[in-house]
């Protein structure tokens, strides 16, 4: 059965105590009942749909504490969110949802990188890239590490695919902070912890210690708890913490990891971390079927492989569509076929040849489709792994539309893998789950089977429970568990007790009672005697628009989203939509009201529409396009007549911006940007760009450049389309800046080579603004404009576009695409390594120090080794801070909204200042612009450092 509707907000007075306990220190408004936010924060990427009646964001332990301790009086139940990528239900909620991303991501690296100290809400991406200029990483390498979240790799125990069971959480974690539902502070790491913990909690501490003695005195529950844990096993709690810890704080630690939010909140970990293993060789091995593929695991386990990812048939297929998909899966037609993903890893070369001549010589005598080479290659390995990391969602993104993706994960011991393989393919057939698909870590006996269906009719969920019981009882048949890692959460609770047997299922409920008396945390998850809780508020993806219906809300765009820590990200965007969707087939138009207003500054006005959500989607959905799509049906007859004219006239259009900047900065900034702002407010800051005085004067016209730019004669090596923002906002005020349309000019007249400039160049434009904006019919005037003269100018596509701005050099390469136009456009970046460094005399570097920021659009471009290469032609030390992420600016949005900008660049400004570097540089006007606000130094183009280098 699945929600269709939202409950009650919690009523005032609850919200008021609960405001107060968190100290509204949250930057976001304090506890939301607010629809919007309710609905867009609902969703995780498990198949579960369960909204909250609050939402709330924390900042730190000590406001997590007052607020537990409101909500155990207040018996408001409470459920932890941060990444939101876990798969079975325990990060969704139906009372007080509290999101620790934004307040909890620090991250310090300790004694030389051998150990960690982490918040909840960093990535496990951002820990590694703190540790890697020191060779270490964390243990637990899950698949899903772009987005996932320490807090939640320390509640569900996380492993991974290399790491088994000797690196996951509970074997490297060292200390922790976490907070009881009482407000109780824990430090393990504290010298004193054991006496503190008893002085503040004495009935914890003694139930503590009677449970110990329990499950360790009985001899049946030592040796079920050793054999099930010789596996991978998030089921239930990690009841071997009673065998292995006495002391109380470490005791307590040890069983919240794992708890799934549900006994603490963890508000820091510390890390012992695992050395980079710097060597790898990698293949992917191809056989006829799944039972050929498993049963050639043991041999080489003994190998010592580091990992062994095994994909079935689906998995090729939708593998397969990749457009940079690995050649081993390609060239046959797939049936049966099953293919394993074999690396092996070591320190030093000479260990890693060992290794590769045993791995190789087990490979080359197994039923194999082809032969299968070990590599060091790189490229072939980053192929590989792409496949594996982006499977569960890719394959969950082809399946059919309006259908929910259930994903499982199961760990039996490796010798019965076949068998449970071939044994779980019986009960797809028996219940009609033809589509089903397996993958997983076959080297640990942990492999992941996903199901699609609806979920929603009797029938539907009478077979998907007849398939849940028999799945038990094969997986408890072959001596295995029935969650490796992706947790117990609510669709496994009901099953916990089959599991452990009534006696250590009794101490879990014991456990919880002890750490959780009102029961507040996470309710429903673990602990949940109800048979048919799995069955319960199963969600139903509805068939929305075709941009975003493949979305599975696996939370991997978040990270890189720039409205992120404002609005919405573009998970949380799709099920808005998904929710005025049910809404509207509710009959629930007071609902649909409502989402939809909010969601016109929430979703639409506040996206930057820059694509990276793209980078970081494993089925590619660029959220973006469904905003410039929102925003062609919002467009208002005025405003699309307005920029359809400028389209006609954007010569003078630009020039008259430009002079009116130049104006601008010659007068007082106060009463110019008071003007602007009673025009926003009359208008709408939709329609008028806020002043400010970090904007520049004008630039000067392209037109002057003539009609070629470099050497007076001979013949030109490509066409140079400078970028009209460039013309717009002149160079940075603050140094000797000339602009980088200048700067191309001086670098071709000083490498001798010709360039030719399109006549009319002034009236010419990407159509970023138009498509960006949703006006398409000027857009489409552009379209014809540039389409003409470029065709003319490049002799029918006989020499490439350069254009001297990244986001201008994705806009052009999409406009003469769709114009149908043959002609390849390179940005002035990549051309400057390609045609100029060479020809360049370039000193030692000058600048001591220099932070680049790339682009959102120099990233999907490929631009960014370009761009690091001219930084170091120019400089001594080049850094890309780590918070780099997208500006915002994207175009005019950060004069429309600056609130946007301020937000997306906070992190990586408040980086860039800590670093003093004596230059910074971009490839793009307007991200220069966004930085430059951001941090108060000046951003100019990389090619001006090289301009300015090479006098």
């Amino acid at each position: 059965m699945a929600t269709t509707s939202l409950a009650p907000a919690f009523a005032d007075d609850v919200v008021a105590d609960l405001g107060a306990a968190l100290g509204d220190q949250t930057g976001a408004g304090g506890v939301s009942t607010r629809s919007l936010d309710r609905v867009a924060q609902a969703a995780d990427a498990s198949h579960v749909l369960l909204t909250p009646r609050a939402v709330a964001a924390a900042t730190d332990a000590a406001s997590v504490a007052r607020l537990l301790r409101t909500a155990t009086v207040r018996r408001v139940p409470v459920t932890f969110r941060s990444g939101g990528t876990s798969l079975s239900g325990q990060a969704s909620g139906d009372g007080l949802l509290l999101d620790v991303r934004r307040g909890f991501r620090r991250v310090d690296v300790l004694d030389g990188g051998r150990r960690v100290r982490c918040q909840p809400g960093a990535t496990v991406r951002q820990v590694n890239a703190r540790l890697a200029r020191f060779g270490h990483r964390l243990g637990p390498d899950p698949a899903s590490e772009a987005a996932c979240t320490i807090g939640g790799v320390v509640s569900n125990n996380s492993s991974g695919m290399a790491c088994g069971t000797n690196e996951n959480t509970y074997r490297t974690l060292e200390s922790m902070v976490f907070v009881l539902p009482s407000g109780t502070i824990v430090d393990t790491a504290a010298p004193d912890a054991d006496r503190a913990l008893a002085a503040a909690e004495p009935a914890l501490v003694a139930g503590l210690e009677r449970l110990r003695r329990r499950v360790a005195g009985d001899p049946e529950s030592v040796r079920l708890i050793r054999r099930m844990f010789a596996m991978k096993n998030t089921m239930g709690y990690g009841v071997n913490a009673f065998l292995d810890h006495s002391s109380p704080a470490e005791l307590l630690s040890r069983l919240v990891i794992g708890g799934e939010g549900t006994l603490a909140f963890v508000a820091e970990a510390t890390f012992r971390t695992v050395p980079v293993r710097a060597h790898a060789a990698t293949t992917l091995a191809v056989f006829a079927d799944l039972d050929a593929a498993t049963r050639s695991l043991p041999g080489l386990v003994a190998t010592g492989a580091a990992t062994l990812e095994l994909m079935d048939a689906t998995s090729i297929r939708v593998g397969r569509g990749f457009a940079d998909a690995p050649a081993a899966i390609t060239g046959f037609d797939v049936a049966d076929h099953a293919a394993l993903l074999v690396e092996y890893q070591a320190p030093e070369a000479d260990e890693l040849a060992a290794l590769v001549s045993a791995g190789s010589g087990v490979l080359g005598d197994l039923p194999l489709v082809a032969p299968a080479r070990l590599s060091p290659d790189a490229d072939a390995r980053a192929s590989a792994w792409k496949l594996r990391k982006g499977l569960y969602a890719s394959v969950a993104g082809a399946r059919p539309s309006g259908t929910t993706a259930l994903l499982e994960d199961i760990v039996v011991p490796v010798p019965e893998l076949a068998a449970t393989c071939a044994s779980l393919q019986e009960l797809f057939e028996r219940y009609a789950y033809r589509d089903s698909v397996i993958f997983g870590h076959a080297k640990d006996g942990n492999i992941h089977f996903m199901l699609t269906d609806r979920f929603e009719t009797d029938d539907q969920l009478s077979r998907y429970a007849g398939f849940t019981d028999d799945l038990v009882d094969l997986v408890l048949g072959a001596g295995g568990n029935l969650k490796a890692e992706h947790g117990t959460g609510r669709v496994m609770a009901p099953f916990v007790r089959r599991q452990y047997g009534d006696e250590l299922y009794d101490v879990m409920v014991q456990l919880k009672r002890l750490c959780d008396p009102a029961g507040i945390l996470n309710p429903g998850v673990i602990i949940d005697d109800d048979p048919d809780a799995h069955l319960r508020d199963i969600k139903l993806a509805e068939t929305v628009e075709t941009e975003v219906d493949r979305c599975v809300e696996c939370g991997y765009c978040e990270p890189v989203c720039p409205s992120k820590d404002l609005t919405l990200t573009p998970r949380q965007r799709i099920v808005t939509r998904r929710a005025i969707a049910r809404a509207e087939a509710a009959g629930d138009g007071e609902l649909v009201t409502e989402l939809e207003r909010a969601f016109d500054y929430d979703g639409v006005d506040t996206c930057a529409a820059d694509g990276m959500c793209r980078t970081a989607c494993p089925v590619l959905i660029n959220t973006g396009d469904l905003v410039k799509r929102l925003r062609r049906e919002r467009r208002q007859p005025v405003a699309e007549a307005a920029w359809s004219a400028a389209a006609r006239a954007w010569a003078p259009v630009t020039r008259g911006a430009a002079l009116a900047l130049t104006a601008a900065e010659a007068l007082p900034t106060a009463p110019t940007r008071a003007v602007t702002d009673i025009a926003r407010a009359a208008l709408g800051r939709e329609s008028v760009p806020r002043y400010t005085s970090d904007l520049p004067g004008g630039g000067r016209s392209r037109g002057r450049l003539g009609a070629a730019v470099g050497a007076p004669a001979g013949d030109p090596i490509a066409v140079y389309l400078p970028a009209c923002v460039n013309t717009m906002f002149g160079a940075a005020e603050g140094g000797a800046g000339i602009g980088v349309t200048e700067a191309v000019r001086r670098l071709a007249e000083r490498t001798g080579i010709r360039m030719v400039v399109p006549p009319g160049v002034d009236s010419l434009c990407c159509s970023t603004p138009w498509t960006s904006k949703g006006f398409a019919d000027g857009r489409e005037v552009m379209l014809r404009r540039v389409a003409a003269t470029v065709r003319e100018a490049t002799r029918d596509g006989e020499l490439t576009v350069v254009t001297d701005a990244s986001s201008c050099t994705e806009g052009f390469a999409h406009l003469l695409a769709d114009a149908g136009a043959a002609v390849r456009v390179e940005d002035v970046v990549a051309f400057a390594v390609r045609e100029l460094l060479p020809r360049l005399a370039v000193p030692a570097p000058g600048i001591p120090s220099l932070v680049l920021h790339p682009t959102c659009s120099s990233t999907q471009l490929g631009l960014d080794p370009a761009l690091r290469t001219l930084g170091e032609a120019v400089a001594a030390e080049v850094v890309v801070p780590q918070a780099w992420g997208c500006c915002a600016f994207a175009g005019d949005r950060g004069m429309l909204h600056p609130e946007l900008t301020a937000s997306a660049t906070a992190a990586e400004a408040a980086e860039v200042r800590a670093l003093g570097a004596d230059a910074h540089a971009s490839c793009n006007r307007t991200c220069e612009l966004g930085m430059t606000r951001a941090t108060g130094s000046d951003y100019r183009h990389v090619l001006e450092l090289l301009e300015e280098a090479t006098r």
